[in-house]
């Protein structure tokens, strides 16, 4: 019976083309966004912001999930309507963050790990209570000097397994995201060998912990040069790495892959995903949608600067980027699109 849950609400989180919107930023990172437009950062104007972003019209056509925060899912409306109601009555899956965020790994110097285990298995059957449907656990490598040693890899590999099985247990889809971060001056090639290695490491133990694999979600970035890479890959070199080096590393019982936007602007991410799917959807076995933060959210941050009178403005943004989305994943987004 939980087995068919998961494999469903998979399968929902895929369907009509539609993708995922984080929104699962901490207090701190959201509190460091809205100081560089002058937004008080309190809990009230978090919520206010959440709200704006749960209550945007017509947001259901082209988001199938949203992946909330512990303060985000327990928030609700000024007049008192949980945002849990307005999400689920919007036609769309409520998910959860639920990792305690990446801190330094011992004996490995410039290195993270991802804590959150202690006491999972509760929380899940909290957030399970409450109605999450799916969750999401966030671990990132980074690329530079000797690093990312085979202890880092393999360490952050066996949590996201460990905290998959969690979440299968409890009735809840795993969302698993092993980050190749973008910092750096690494080329694209450096890129594709960490991530597949990272990707092969990370199957392997969700075999060991016993992962029903057509009943998660793969959350992977996107094989792309550094950010300070003097040779920046074109749109169509991306979308072949990234599809080779996956093919080569994701088994084809996973139903989807949601790509995380890592860095690169709204119309870059955009762009890639939509050479993807134009080149490539028809061949694969799974299908490749999209689970953007800022890329989505940028636009609307920047109209709405804390200001209610903005608030119609700042959806329409958001809704449009989450709309250009949507269209990336038929293989129909233009560049023209971003003209309208």
């Amino acid at each position: 019976m939980i087995a068919l849950k998961l494999i469903e609400t998979a399968q929902a989180l895929f369907a009509d083309d539609k993708g995922l919107l984080a929104m699962d930023e901490s207090n701190p990172t959201c509190n460091k966004r809205f100081a560089e437009f002058g937004i008080p950062q309190t809990e009230e104007a978090r919520r206010s912001y959440r709200e704006l972003i749960v209550t945007t019209p017509n947001l259901g056509e082209c988001i199938s999930g949203l992946i909330l925060y512990d303060e985000t899912i327990r928030q609700t409306k000024k007049d008192g309507t949980s945002f849990l109601k307005i999400i689920v009555d919007a036609g769309i899956i409520p998910g959860i963050k639920v990792d305690a965020g990446a801190k330094d790994l011992a004996g490995h110097p410039g290195e993270k790990i991802t804590e959150g285990l202690d006491g999972l298995r509760e929380r899940l059957e909290e957030y399970a209570k409450m109605g999450a449907r799916f969750a999401k656990w966030r671990a990132v490598i980074m690329i530079g000097p000797g690093i990312p040693s085979r202890g880092c890899v393999e360490a952050n590999a066996q949590a996201l397994a460990r905290y998959a099985a969690l979440c299968q247990e409890a009735g809840l889809v795993p969302v698993v995201e092993p980050e190749v971060l973008m910092d750096g001056d690494h080329s694209i090639d450096r890129c594709f060998a960490l991530t597949e290695e990272v990707l092969r490491l990370v199957f392997n133990e969700l075999y060991t912990q016993q992962v029903m694999l057509e009943g998660m979600i793969l959350k992977p970035n996107m094989v792309v040069p550094g950010l300070t890479c003097p040779e920046q890959g074109t749109v169509n070199e991306v979308a072949d790495a990234t599809v080779k080096c996956l093919l080569r590393a994701v088994p084809a019982a996973v139903p989807g892959i949601a790509f995380l936007s890592g860095g690169q602007s709204g119309e870059l991410a955009s762009a890639c995903l939509n050479a993807m799917n134009v080149r490539f959807r028809k061949k694969l076995p799974w299908a490749l949608a999209f689970s953007f933060a800022r890329a989505i959210q940028q636009p609307a941050l920047e109209v709405w600067k804390g200001q209610e009178a903005h608030v119609q403005l700042a959806q329409h943004a958001l809704y449009y980027r989450a709309k250009c989305n949507q269209a990336a994943r038929r293989g129909n987004y233009p560049a023209a699109m971003e003209g309208e």
